[in-house]
Formats: structure tokens, C-alpha cells, sequence
């Protein structure tokens, strides 16, 4: 047996050893985990992306995520923006989980009331009589197809409200993607990004988590994809995709704040892209307004880009 003293000699010894190999593991996945980030950058397709972008007048983020070579290109990619309009998309996912659990029912017939008016724009459904009756589905398809935004705050009460629907975003490990409007306790988020707010990467991330079926169930993510897919606004990114290729997009437009998020399955190398603006220059709402006209530039590249 040996004496105490060497005994414990011999047991903090061990203990060093295996602290100091454990500090040597810990720095060399470091390095790989770091490697294997700076392998993932499209360091190509970032500067043209950069050569595109330059010289632009407002502040501008963009995520790129290449779903065949799980390549990225980040520029401004966790800067928080406002969604405008990009916000339908939580809300979708806010409705559909309530569906998916049997608290609603798709093809459900829903009373509107005059207490529901939201009248802003062209939107069809504050031209309602109260009393009139429409499906749940169509309610979503007016939200998501013609962005209509009585059709969206009627759902976003029908989903439980704007503070759980962000519950369910932090649930999927986001950070700032929220509903600010009517939603107790973010009246100074809605004061600096409006009805919500998300960064390019977090977006796109959350597009690939429906592209995927990682949100909700197979048929509950395939309806919200076949959602996504009808677009009324179909003038800015989507109109650089041949018309045969399936696109799941959504966008959103404040006077100075331009978005898009597209999930475009392209046979060759389908991918994901989020461009999201704000503070911008030009706040005209013509088809020649600068943070368009680069989204279709944008949108171009990319696929001319993923299909040499």
C-alpha cells in the first residue's frame, strides 16, 4: 500500500492530466468547429453579393443558405429588421399548430364582425358585412396570398395572440424573431421595428424548418409550404424564377423597409435567401424603388448562380 502522501501525489496528479487534456480537447474542436464554419462560407458567391449590394442607401442584411452543398453567404445576417409584412409567417405557424392540435379545424366557418375591422390599402376581407361568414382556410389564404392584414390580426388572435405564437419561436431556439403589435410588454419593440421583427438568418432559418417538417408535422408543414407558394406578390424575387419552379415566399414592404424570404426548389441546387432592408433611402412605391429593383438583381444572380 502506499503512503498517503504519495497516494494523493498520484491521484492530483491524475486529476491534472486529465484537466490539462481535457483543456487540449476542448481548443483543438474549437478549432476544428471553427474550420468547419469558415468551410461553409460561399466565399465566391459573397463577393458578388458584395459587389452587388455596394453603394446602397439604407442599411441592408442577407442570408443565403445553399440546401445542396450546406453553403451560407451572411451579410448583416443577425442584425434585427422589421418584418413587415414577413411577420405572417410566426403567425402561420401560430395557426397551424392550433389546427394541428385539433383547437381549430381547417375548413372551419368563422363570423366575422365589424369589431374585427382593420381597413388598410386593398384588403378584401374589411369589406366584409358583419355577420358574413368564411372557411378558416381562406382566412389564411387572404393572409398569406394577398397579405391581408384584417385576415392576418384575425388569426393572430385565433392562434392565442402575439405573445404565444413568440413562445413558440423561442421554443424553436430564436431569439428575435417576435410579434410586437398587440402583444402586452413589447410596445417599445413595436415603437422601433413595427408589427415584428426578425434578422435575415433567423427567418431563413425558420423557412427551412417548414421545408423540413421540423416546426410542425409532415402534412401540417406541407400545407403551410403550398401556402407559402401562392403569391399574389409575385413581382420582386419570385419574378427572376422560371414560372415551372416551385417557390415558397413571403414579403413585406414598409415606406422604408423592403423584404423577402424564398425557399426555391430548383432541381439542380435548390436554396434559401432572405434580403431585408431598412432605413432606405428611397421610400417610392413604384417598381423602380432601389431596394426592389436589388432584390430582383439579388434573386437573379442567385439563380443564375445555382444553375451553370
Amino acid at each position: 500500500m502506499l503512503p498517503a502522501k504519495s497516494y494523493r501525489d498520484n491521484i492530483f496528479g491524475t486529476f491534472r492530466i486529465f484537466i490539462l487534456m481535457r483543456t487540449i480537447l476542448f481548443f483543438l474542436l474549437t478549432i476544428i468547429s471553427c474550420s468547419a464554419i469558415a468551410q461553409k462560407t460561399d466565399a465566391k458567391l459573397e463577393k458578388q453579393i458584395r459587389e452587388l449590394i455596394q453603394g446602397f442607401h439604407g442599411d441592408i442584411g442577407i442570408y443565403v443558405h445553399d440546401l445542396k452543398h450546406d453553403k451560407t453567404v451572411s451579410i448583416n445576417a443577425d442584425t434585427i429588421f422589421p418584418t413587415a409584412s414577413i411577420v405572417k409567417i410566426p403567425i402561420l405557424i401560430g395557426v397551424m399548430s392550433k389546427i394541428q392540435r385539433g383547437e381549430l379545424n381547417y375548413h372551419q366557418r368563422l363570423t366575422y364582425t365589424d369589431s374585427l375591422l382593420y381597413s388598410e390599402g386593398d384588403d378584401i376581407l374589411s369589406r366584409f358585412k358583419d355577420s358574413a361568414t368564411i372557411e378558416l382556410s381562406k382566412v389564411m389564404m387572404l393572409m398569406i396570398t394577398i397579405s391581408d392584414n384584417c385576415a392576418s390580426l384575425w388569426l393572430q388572435g385565433l392562434s392565442g395572440g402575439g405573445k404565444r405564437i413568440n413562445q413558440i419561436m423561442d421554443s424553436l431556439g430564436l431569439q428575435v424573431t417576435r410579434v410586437n403589435s398587440r402583444t402586452p410588454g413589447r410596445e417599445i419593440n413595436r415603437s422601433n421595428y413595427g408589427w415584428g421583427q426578425t434578422s435575415p438568418k433567423e427567418i431563413a432559418m425558420l423557412m427551412e424548418r417548414i421545408v423540413k417538417a421540423q416546426v410542425l408535422s409532415d402534412s401540417s408543414s406541407a400545407r403551410m409550404l403550398r401556402l407559402l407558394s401562392r403569391q399574389y406578390w409575385d413581382e420582386e424575387a419570385i419574378s427572376q424564377i422560371p414560372a415551372g419552379i416551385f417557390v415558397a415566399d413571403k414579403n413585406g414592404a414598409v415606406d422604408a423597409s423592403r423584404n423577402e424570404i424564398l425557399y426555391v426548389n430548383c432541381p439542380n441546387n435548390p436554396y434559401i435567401f432572405s434580403i431585408f432592408t431598412k432605413n432606405n433611402k428611397d421610400t417610392s412605391w413604384n417598381a423602380g424603388n432601389e431596394a426592389w429593383v436589388l432584390t430582383r438583381k439579388l434573386s437573379g444572380l442567385l439563380w443564375k448562380y445555382y444553375n451553370k
